[in-house]
């Protein structure tokens, strides 16, 4: 496996501490990333969830897990006879499997389409994120009244912008540079991804190789922070939310929020 320095040549490690304007901007983070105020502005792309063609079903996430296990099927399956793991059982025997991922994801395939967070708080009756929240656990709370979505939802993974999200940003990132794909930027990877409580990890590249970031060996999701060299604009992908963050020029938040692959807000208390 390819380490945290390059991939294919294109983005390099670099040394030193390159974070420390975010943590000026947010000094009491850093391990779950940074979260930029507006540049002057700012949004929040709300990470894609789906739902299978013939609509939701009462059996939830939890239910099919609980029904794997029960048919020795899944791993640590009550069939092992090790004391620790016989521990391990009885401390998540009462927990509940919510469906929700974390890190990488993206369109689940064939039978499956997009369902957008407004479509799914107007049949609930309640805004997508409630005022003074954050894209996270707090929202959307009656998809899932035992805490488990329905297993005919793929619900909007912790800790990364999915896949085509991640693209489609990228591409309006490039339209609003002066330099467009070629603009140089810096990824930085927290350590929760990394693991590495002592070594920063910042990784520096083109624009234009951006997308593949997404799919970097090394880690299990796209970069914690993303900023433009010039700090124009940076992205805050929080590792427990269900959002990203944009912050940067107006023109390029107006065209998140209007852009039909995404589904961008403002949450004016997150600024």
């Amino acid at each position: 496996m390819r380490g945290v320095t390059e991939i294919d040549g294109s983005w390099s490690r670099v040394p030193g501490n390159a974070t420390g304007w975010l943590a000026e901007l947010d000094p009491d983070h850093g391990s779950t990333g940074f979260e930029p105020p507006r540049r002057p502005d700012a949004a929040w792309l709300l990470h894609a969830m789906y739902v299978w063609e013939d609509g939701p079903v009462a059996t939830t996430h939890d239910h099919v897990h609980r029904s794997v296990r029960e048919a020795g099927l899944a791993d640590g399956s009550p069939s092992s006879d090790a004391p620790a793991e016989r521990g391990v059982e009885a401390l998540l025997a009462g927990a509940v499997v919510t469906g929700t991922g974390l890190g990488r994801s993206g369109h689940p395939g064939p039978g499956w389409r997009r369902l957008r967070w407004s479509e799914l708080a107007d049949r609930l009756g309640e805004p997508p994120v409630p005022q003074g929240e954050y894209p996270g656990r707090r929202c959307l709370r009656a998809a899932r009244p035992t805490g488990s979505w329905s297993a005919a939802i793929e619900p909007p993974a912790e800790g990364g912008l999915d896949r085509e999200g991640w693209r489609r940003l990228v591409q309006l990132l490039a339209l609003h540079s002066p330099a467009g794909s070629e603009t140089r930027c810096r990824a930085f990877y927290s350590p929760l991804l990394t693991a590495d409580w002592e070594h920063e990890t910042v990784l520096a590249g083109r624009l234009g190789d951006a997308v593949a970031l997404y799919d970097h060996p090394g880690m299990p999701s796209c970069p914690t922070n993303f900023w433009a060299e010039d700090r124009s604009w940076v992205v805050h992908c929080h590792w427990d939310l269900w959002g990203t963050k944009v912050a940067g020029p107006r023109p390029l938040v107006r065209d998140l929020l209007g852009d039909p692959d995404l589904e961008a807000l403002r949450l004016p208390w997150t600024s």
